[in-house]
Protein backbone atom coordinates (compact mmCIF):
# COMPACT_ATOMS: atom_id res chain seq x y z
CA UNK A 1 0.00 0.00 0.00
CA UNK A 2 1.23 3.65 -1.08
CA UNK A 3 -0.80 6.70 -0.17
CA UNK A 4 0.38 9.74 -2.18
CA UNK A 5 -0.09 13.11 -0.68
CA UNK A 6 -0.77 16.64 -2.23
CA UNK A 7 -0.04 15.62 -5.60
CA UNK A 8 -0.86 18.53 -8.24
CA UNK A 9 -2.94 15.97 -10.53
CA UNK A 10 -3.10 15.99 -14.16
CA UNK A 11 -5.13 12.75 -15.80
CA UNK A 12 -4.38 14.17 -18.20
CA UNK A 13 -7.14 16.60 -17.15
CA UNK A 14 -6.07 18.80 -14.50
CA UNK A 15 -7.55 17.25 -10.93
CA UNK A 16 -6.20 19.80 -9.04
CA UNK A 17 -4.62 19.08 -5.56
CA UNK A 18 -5.19 15.24 -4.69
CA UNK A 19 -4.57 12.06 -2.21
CA UNK A 20 -3.85 8.92 -4.01
CA UNK A 21 -3.77 5.28 -2.28
CA UNK A 22 -2.28 2.93 -4.37
CA UNK A 23 -2.56 -1.03 -3.75
CA UNK A 24 -1.61 -4.22 -5.94
CA UNK A 25 -0.36 -2.68 -8.76
CA UNK A 26 -3.51 -0.22 -9.22
CA UNK A 27 -5.27 3.37 -8.40
CA UNK A 28 -7.43 2.35 -5.35
CA UNK A 29 -8.63 5.36 -4.56
CA UNK A 30 -8.16 9.11 -5.39
CA UNK A 31 -9.98 11.74 -2.86
CA UNK A 32 -9.05 15.90 -1.78
CA UNK A 33 -6.38 16.79 0.27
CA UNK A 34 -8.54 16.63 3.15
CA UNK A 35 -9.35 13.43 2.62
CA UNK A 36 -7.99 9.81 3.86
CA UNK A 37 -9.14 6.44 2.59
CA UNK A 38 -11.04 4.40 5.24
CA UNK A 39 -8.60 1.61 5.98
CA UNK A 40 -8.77 -0.67 8.93
CA UNK A 41 -6.09 1.15 11.64
CA UNK A 42 -3.43 -1.70 10.91
CA UNK A 43 -3.44 -1.32 7.45
CA UNK A 44 -3.02 2.19 7.10
CA UNK A 45 0.00 1.94 9.99
CA UNK A 46 1.46 -0.22 7.43
CA UNK A 47 0.91 1.99 4.43
CA UNK A 48 4.32 3.87 3.47
CA UNK A 49 3.30 7.81 2.25
CA UNK A 50 5.06 10.13 -0.13
CA UNK A 51 4.16 13.92 -0.01
CA UNK A 52 4.80 15.22 -3.10
CA UNK A 53 4.19 18.73 -1.61
CA UNK A 54 2.44 20.02 -4.24
CA UNK A 55 4.64 18.52 -7.52
CA UNK A 56 2.20 17.76 -10.80
CA UNK A 57 1.62 14.27 -10.76
CA UNK A 58 1.00 12.91 -14.27
CA UNK A 59 0.51 9.15 -16.18
CA UNK A 60 3.64 7.37 -16.43
CA UNK A 61 4.76 8.00 -20.37
CA UNK A 62 4.26 5.26 -23.04
CA UNK A 63 6.74 5.11 -25.53
CA UNK A 64 5.39 3.54 -28.38
CA UNK A 65 8.68 2.82 -30.51
CA UNK A 66 12.12 1.42 -28.79
CA UNK A 67 14.98 -0.37 -29.67
CA UNK A 68 15.01 -2.52 -26.83
CA UNK A 69 17.40 -5.01 -27.99
CA UNK A 70 19.65 -1.46 -29.46
CA UNK A 71 19.31 -0.60 -33.15
CA UNK A 72 22.11 0.36 -35.47
CA UNK A 73 24.13 -2.39 -37.69
CA UNK A 74 23.73 -0.36 -41.34
CA UNK A 75 27.95 0.71 -40.89
CA UNK A 76 29.29 -2.72 -39.74
CA UNK A 77 28.90 -5.05 -36.53
CA UNK A 78 30.76 -2.52 -34.40
CA UNK A 79 27.80 0.02 -34.81
CA UNK A 80 25.11 -2.28 -33.46
CA UNK A 81 23.85 -0.08 -30.58
CA UNK A 82 23.57 -2.06 -27.12
CA UNK A 83 20.83 -2.61 -25.13
CA UNK A 84 18.59 -0.20 -23.68
CA UNK A 85 18.88 -0.64 -19.71
CA UNK A 86 16.06 -0.15 -17.62
CA UNK A 87 17.26 3.21 -15.59
CA UNK A 88 17.50 4.86 -18.64
CA UNK A 89 13.79 4.35 -19.22
CA UNK A 90 12.78 5.63 -15.42
CA UNK A 91 14.58 8.27 -15.04
CA UNK A 92 13.23 9.50 -17.93
CA UNK A 93 9.53 9.24 -17.11
CA UNK A 94 9.06 6.15 -19.00
CA UNK A 95 6.89 3.37 -17.52
CA UNK A 96 5.86 1.56 -20.58
CA UNK A 97 7.54 0.54 -23.54
CA UNK A 98 7.21 -1.24 -27.48
CA UNK A 99 10.49 -2.56 -28.46
CA UNK A 100 10.73 -3.49 -32.21
CA UNK A 101 13.50 -4.54 -34.48
CA UNK A 102 14.47 -2.30 -37.03
CA UNK A 103 17.39 -2.04 -40.20
CA UNK A 104 18.78 -5.69 -38.95
CA UNK A 105 16.38 -8.02 -38.58
CA UNK A 106 18.73 -10.91 -39.37
CA UNK A 107 21.48 -10.77 -36.52
CA UNK A 108 18.91 -9.24 -33.90
CA UNK A 109 15.76 -11.49 -34.32
CA UNK A 110 11.87 -11.42 -32.89
CA UNK A 111 13.05 -14.35 -30.32
CA UNK A 112 15.78 -12.08 -29.05
CA UNK A 113 13.54 -9.33 -28.85
CA UNK A 114 10.59 -10.97 -27.22
CA UNK A 115 13.55 -12.31 -24.63
CA UNK A 116 14.24 -8.92 -23.89
CA UNK A 117 10.93 -7.48 -23.03
CA UNK A 118 10.57 -10.55 -20.91
CA UNK A 119 13.91 -9.34 -19.13
CA UNK A 120 12.41 -5.80 -18.87
CA UNK A 121 8.96 -7.28 -17.09
CA UNK A 122 11.15 -9.01 -15.12
CA UNK A 123 12.97 -5.72 -13.36
CA UNK A 124 9.41 -3.82 -12.82
CA UNK A 125 9.15 -1.89 -16.37
CA UNK A 126 5.56 -2.43 -18.63
CA UNK A 127 7.29 -3.49 -21.97
CA UNK A 128 5.20 -5.23 -25.18
CA UNK A 129 6.60 -5.73 -29.07
CA UNK A 130 5.89 -5.48 -32.47
CA UNK A 131 7.03 -9.00 -34.50
CA UNK A 132 8.85 -8.56 -37.35
CA UNK A 133 11.53 -5.40 -38.67
CA UNK A 134 12.06 -3.16 -41.67
CA UNK A 135 11.66 -6.05 -44.25
CA UNK A 136 9.61 -8.33 -46.23
CA UNK A 137 8.90 -11.26 -45.48
CA UNK A 138 8.92 -10.21 -41.81
CA UNK A 139 11.11 -11.72 -38.95
CA UNK A 140 8.75 -14.00 -37.04
CA UNK A 141 8.41 -16.43 -34.05
CA UNK A 142 5.77 -19.05 -35.56
CA UNK A 143 6.18 -18.34 -38.51
CA UNK A 144 3.67 -15.95 -39.43
CA UNK A 145 2.17 -12.50 -38.44
CA UNK A 146 -0.96 -14.10 -37.32
CA UNK A 147 1.01 -16.68 -35.94
CA UNK A 148 2.84 -14.21 -33.26
CA UNK A 149 0.30 -12.22 -32.59
CA UNK A 150 -2.47 -15.01 -31.75
CA UNK A 151 0.14 -17.25 -29.59
CA UNK A 152 2.80 -14.74 -28.48
CA UNK A 153 1.68 -12.87 -25.54
CA UNK A 154 3.82 -9.53 -25.58
CA UNK A 155 3.37 -8.97 -29.51
CA UNK A 156 0.82 -6.16 -29.71
CA UNK A 157 1.31 -5.29 -34.19
CA UNK A 158 3.89 -5.75 -36.73
CA UNK A 159 6.89 -3.10 -37.09
CA UNK A 160 9.15 -0.83 -37.61
CA UNK A 161 8.10 -1.94 -41.35
CA UNK A 162 9.98 0.31 -43.98
CA UNK A 163 8.67 2.58 -46.40
CA UNK A 164 10.01 5.02 -48.76
CA UNK A 165 13.11 4.27 -47.19
CA UNK A 166 16.60 2.79 -49.42
CA UNK A 167 17.31 0.06 -46.72
CA UNK A 168 13.42 -0.67 -47.20
CA UNK A 169 12.25 -4.39 -48.87
CA UNK A 170 10.97 -1.85 -51.54
CA UNK A 171 7.58 -3.45 -50.65
CA UNK A 172 4.71 -3.62 -52.89
CA UNK A 173 0.72 -2.12 -52.17
CA UNK A 174 0.09 -5.72 -52.33
CA UNK A 175 2.76 -6.78 -49.41
CA UNK A 176 1.24 -4.10 -47.24
CA UNK A 177 -2.12 -4.74 -47.45
CA UNK A 178 -1.24 -8.64 -46.93
CA UNK A 179 0.81 -7.99 -43.51
CA UNK A 180 -2.19 -5.12 -42.43
CA UNK A 181 -5.02 -7.63 -42.72
CA UNK A 182 -2.75 -10.25 -41.14
CA UNK A 183 -2.12 -7.72 -38.37
CA UNK A 184 -6.04 -6.36 -38.33
CA UNK A 185 -7.23 -10.57 -37.88
CA UNK A 186 -4.85 -11.12 -35.27
CA UNK A 187 -6.17 -8.11 -33.23
CA UNK A 188 -10.27 -9.31 -33.81
CA UNK A 189 -9.21 -12.43 -32.62
CA UNK A 190 -7.23 -11.66 -29.22
CA UNK A 191 -8.74 -7.91 -28.72
CA UNK A 192 -4.37 -6.94 -29.50
CA UNK A 193 -3.99 -3.40 -31.19
CA UNK A 194 -3.21 -5.26 -34.48
CA UNK A 195 -1.49 -2.08 -36.07
CA UNK A 196 0.88 -1.99 -38.89
CA UNK A 197 4.15 0.10 -37.77
CA UNK A 198 5.46 1.77 -40.30
CA UNK A 199 8.64 3.68 -40.47
CA UNK A 200 9.24 6.20 -42.74
CA UNK A 201 11.93 6.69 -44.89
CA UNK A 202 12.52 10.34 -46.50
CA UNK A 203 11.33 9.01 -49.95
CA UNK A 204 9.39 11.27 -52.03
CA UNK A 205 6.95 8.53 -52.40
CA UNK A 206 5.80 9.61 -48.64
CA UNK A 207 3.19 7.96 -47.73
CA UNK A 208 1.51 7.07 -51.18
CA UNK A 209 1.19 3.45 -50.53
CA UNK A 210 -0.92 3.73 -46.95
CA UNK A 211 -3.01 6.43 -48.75
CA UNK A 212 -3.72 3.86 -51.57
CA UNK A 213 -4.37 1.08 -48.85
CA UNK A 214 -7.22 3.68 -47.21
CA UNK A 215 -8.90 4.33 -50.78
CA UNK A 216 -8.90 1.03 -51.96
CA UNK A 217 -9.58 -1.63 -49.41
CA UNK A 218 -11.62 -2.41 -46.75
CA UNK A 219 -9.39 -2.50 -43.79
CA UNK A 220 -10.02 0.48 -41.54
CA UNK A 221 -7.52 3.29 -41.34
CA UNK A 222 -6.63 2.65 -37.67
CA UNK A 223 -4.53 -0.16 -39.16
CA UNK A 224 -1.88 2.03 -40.72
CA UNK A 225 0.51 3.41 -38.20
CA UNK A 226 2.99 5.91 -39.83
CA UNK A 227 6.15 6.83 -37.35
CA UNK A 228 8.99 9.69 -37.93
CA UNK A 229 6.72 11.54 -39.79
CA UNK A 230 7.97 14.48 -38.93
CA UNK A 231 11.37 13.78 -40.53
CA UNK A 232 10.36 16.30 -43.50
CA UNK A 233 8.04 18.88 -43.69
CA UNK A 234 6.09 17.69 -46.55
CA UNK A 235 5.53 14.18 -45.39
CA UNK A 236 4.64 15.72 -41.88
CA UNK A 237 1.57 17.68 -43.57
CA UNK A 238 1.00 13.96 -45.13
CA UNK A 239 0.86 12.89 -41.97
CA UNK A 240 -1.52 15.20 -40.38
CA UNK A 241 -3.97 15.07 -43.91
CA UNK A 242 -3.97 10.80 -42.95
CA UNK A 243 -5.06 11.51 -39.42
CA UNK A 244 -8.05 13.30 -40.67
CA UNK A 245 -9.14 10.05 -42.40
CA UNK A 246 -8.50 8.08 -39.37
CA UNK A 247 -4.88 7.14 -38.84
CA UNK A 248 -2.79 7.35 -35.77
CA UNK A 249 0.72 9.13 -36.79
CA UNK A 250 4.27 8.82 -34.40
CA UNK A 251 6.24 11.92 -34.45
CA UNK A 252 9.48 10.85 -33.42
CA UNK A 253 11.71 12.84 -31.00
CA UNK A 254 15.11 13.10 -32.49
CA UNK A 255 17.23 16.01 -32.86
CA UNK A 256 16.81 18.54 -35.66
CA UNK A 257 19.49 20.78 -36.98
CA UNK A 258 18.61 24.11 -37.56
CA UNK A 259 17.48 24.51 -41.43
CA UNK A 260 16.78 21.20 -41.34
CA UNK A 261 13.94 20.07 -43.79
CA UNK A 262 12.49 18.71 -40.12
CA UNK A 263 10.67 19.04 -37.32
CA UNK A 264 11.60 19.02 -34.04
CA UNK A 265 8.68 16.64 -32.23
CA UNK A 266 8.27 19.91 -30.70
CA UNK A 267 7.07 21.52 -33.10
CA UNK A 268 5.64 18.88 -35.08
CA UNK A 269 3.29 18.40 -31.68
CA UNK A 270 2.13 22.36 -31.65
CA UNK A 271 1.75 22.22 -35.40
CA UNK A 272 -0.46 19.05 -35.05
CA UNK A 273 -2.47 20.63 -32.39
CA UNK A 274 -2.96 23.42 -34.73
CA UNK A 275 -3.53 21.84 -37.63
CA UNK A 276 -7.27 20.82 -36.58
CA UNK A 277 -6.31 17.32 -36.91
CA UNK A 278 -7.88 14.67 -34.21
CA UNK A 279 -5.99 15.56 -30.82
CA UNK A 280 -6.46 11.61 -30.11
CA UNK A 281 -4.74 10.70 -33.12
CA UNK A 282 -1.04 11.90 -32.31
CA UNK A 283 1.85 10.44 -30.39
CA UNK A 284 5.11 10.68 -29.62
CA UNK A 285 8.01 8.35 -29.42
CA UNK A 286 11.56 8.15 -28.58
CA UNK A 287 13.28 5.40 -30.80
CA UNK A 288 15.58 5.06 -27.70
CA UNK A 289 18.11 2.60 -28.52
CA UNK A 290 17.87 3.53 -32.41
CA UNK A 291 20.61 4.26 -34.66
CA UNK A 292 19.96 7.71 -35.93
CA UNK A 293 22.53 7.57 -39.28
CA UNK A 294 23.25 10.00 -42.04
CA UNK A 295 23.99 8.69 -45.24
CA UNK A 296 25.76 10.13 -48.18
CA UNK A 297 24.50 10.51 -52.00
CA UNK A 298 25.61 6.46 -52.01
CA UNK A 299 23.50 5.10 -49.33
CA UNK A 300 26.38 5.42 -46.69
CA UNK A 301 26.55 5.74 -43.32
CA UNK A 302 28.60 9.14 -42.70
CA UNK A 303 27.68 10.01 -39.03
CA UNK A 304 25.25 8.53 -36.40
CA UNK A 305 23.85 9.20 -33.54
CA UNK A 306 21.14 7.10 -31.07
CA UNK A 307 18.04 7.79 -29.95
CA UNK A 308 17.55 8.77 -26.44
CA UNK A 309 14.79 7.95 -24.07
CA UNK A 310 15.21 11.20 -22.32
CA UNK A 311 13.91 12.68 -25.69
CA UNK A 312 10.18 12.73 -24.70
CA UNK A 313 10.45 14.61 -21.39
CA UNK A 314 12.73 16.98 -23.48
CA UNK A 315 9.95 17.97 -25.73
CA UNK A 316 7.29 17.88 -23.01
CA UNK A 317 9.55 20.86 -21.30
CA UNK A 318 10.40 22.41 -24.65
CA UNK A 319 6.83 22.68 -24.94
CA UNK A 320 5.52 23.99 -21.45
CA UNK A 321 8.33 26.65 -22.07
CA UNK A 322 6.66 27.34 -24.63
CA UNK A 323 3.65 28.29 -23.20
CA UNK A 324 1.60 25.14 -23.85
CA UNK A 325 -0.79 23.62 -20.74
CA UNK A 326 0.35 20.29 -19.62
CA UNK A 327 -3.20 18.95 -19.68
CA UNK A 328 -2.60 19.74 -23.59
CA UNK A 329 0.45 18.42 -24.15
CA UNK A 330 0.30 14.92 -22.28
CA UNK A 331 -2.13 13.39 -24.24
CA UNK A 332 0.41 12.49 -27.35
CA UNK A 333 2.68 10.94 -24.55
CA UNK A 334 -0.37 9.07 -22.50
CA UNK A 335 -3.37 8.08 -23.22
CA UNK A 336 -2.87 8.21 -27.10
CA UNK A 337 -0.66 5.60 -27.11
CA UNK A 338 -2.47 3.56 -24.28
CA UNK A 339 -5.84 4.25 -26.99
CA UNK A 340 -3.74 3.28 -29.73
CA UNK A 341 -1.90 0.00 -28.47
CA UNK A 342 -4.76 -0.98 -26.92
CA UNK A 343 -3.19 -1.13 -23.17
CA UNK A 344 -6.39 -1.00 -21.10
CA UNK A 345 -5.91 0.47 -17.71
CA UNK A 346 -2.97 2.90 -18.75
CA UNK A 347 -2.59 6.45 -19.95
CA UNK A 348 -4.31 7.97 -17.25
CA UNK A 349 -4.90 8.43 -13.67
CA UNK A 350 -8.34 7.36 -12.15
CA UNK A 351 -9.38 4.87 -10.02
CA UNK A 352 -9.12 1.27 -10.78
CA UNK A 353 -6.16 2.17 -13.69
CA UNK A 354 -2.68 0.92 -13.43
CA UNK A 355 -0.85 2.56 -10.50
CA UNK A 356 1.76 3.96 -13.42
CA UNK A 357 2.81 7.48 -12.52
CA UNK A 358 5.56 10.30 -12.38
CA UNK A 359 5.91 13.16 -10.63
CA UNK A 360 7.08 16.19 -12.45
CA UNK A 361 10.35 18.48 -10.43
CA UNK A 362 10.52 22.16 -11.13
CA UNK A 363 12.34 22.10 -14.05
CA UNK A 364 9.75 19.60 -15.48
CA UNK A 365 12.00 16.37 -14.74
CA UNK A 366 11.67 13.15 -13.09
CA UNK A 367 11.43 13.36 -9.33
CA UNK A 368 9.34 10.38 -8.72
CA UNK A 369 8.89 7.32 -10.75
CA UNK A 370 6.12 4.33 -9.81
CA UNK A 371 5.17 1.37 -12.52
CA UNK A 372 2.45 -0.48 -11.17
CA UNK A 373 2.39 0.69 -7.21
CA UNK A 374 6.80 0.37 -7.17
CA UNK A 375 8.55 3.11 -6.22
CA UNK A 376 11.50 2.89 -9.32
CA UNK A 377 12.91 6.78 -9.01
CA UNK A 378 12.60 8.97 -5.54
CA UNK A 379 14.06 12.69 -5.62
CA UNK A 380 15.73 12.26 -8.83
CA UNK A 381 17.50 9.31 -8.45
CA UNK A 382 16.86 5.44 -9.59
CA UNK A 383 15.96 3.45 -6.29
CA UNK A 384 15.57 0.29 -8.65
CA UNK A 385 18.24 -0.62 -10.73
CA UNK A 386 18.56 -3.77 -14.26
CA UNK A 387 20.28 -6.59 -13.09
CA UNK A 388 23.33 -5.73 -15.03
CA UNK A 389 23.29 -2.00 -14.02
CA UNK A 390 25.94 -0.68 -11.28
Amino acid sequence: MLLIRNADTFAPRPLGLRNLLLGGGRILWVGAPSELPDLPAALRAASRTIDLEGRRLIPGLIDGHVHVTGGGGEAGFRTRVPPVPLTRFTASGITTVIGLLGTDDVARTTRDLVATVHALREEGLNAWAYTGGYHLPPMTLTGSVRGDLVFIEPLLGVGEVALSDHRSSQPTLDEILRLAADAHVAGLMTGKAGVLHLHMGDGKRGLELVRRAIAETELPPRVFNPTHVNRRRALFDEAVALAKSGCTVDITAFPVAEGEDAYSAADALRRYVDSGAPAERVTVSSDAGGCLPCFDADGRVCRMDVGAAGALLGTIRVLLAAGLPLERVLPAFTVNPARLLRLAGKGEIAVGGDADLVALDAKDGAHTVIIRGIVHVQDGAPVRRGTFEA
